[in-house]
């Protein structure tokens, strides 16, 4: 399960836009397949994964909360900062407005 559920997860973090976060709950909602636990388990995974930005996935309060599993902390946030989202305190400003729900998805008919 494991392996087919990272693919699920790497494919939900890739369609997030640049500039916007989501939350590993939004993802382990949008999967039914689990726990936002999950998804934080199968994203430190990614990390040796160039094309899954797992920098855009934050808690449910907009917290770097995976920060640690990058190399340095730091550069989780560097990363979003490249992007435009502004980070204080290790929480997204703005949280609510760039929040990204995979069920944006739907309308692009991901499970078609």
């Amino acid at each position: 399960m494991s392996g087919h559920y990272f693919d699920l997860v790497f494919e939900i973090a890739r369609r997030i836009p640049p500039g916007r976060v989501s939350t590993y709950g939004a993802i382990a909602d949008y999967l039914t397949l689990g726990s936002a636990r999950m998804v934080g388990w199968a994203l430190r995974h990614s990390l040796g994964v160039p094309d899954v930005p797992a920098h855009r996935v934050v808690n449910r309060l907009g917290e770097l909360s995976g920060r640690h599993h990058f190399n340095p902390p730091e550069h989780m946030q560097q990363l979003l900062e490249q992007e435009g989202v502004m980070v204080r305190d290790n929480r997204v400003q703005d949280f609510e407005r760039l929040f990204w729900h995979p069920q944006e998805l739907d309308a692009c008919g991901f499970y078609d």
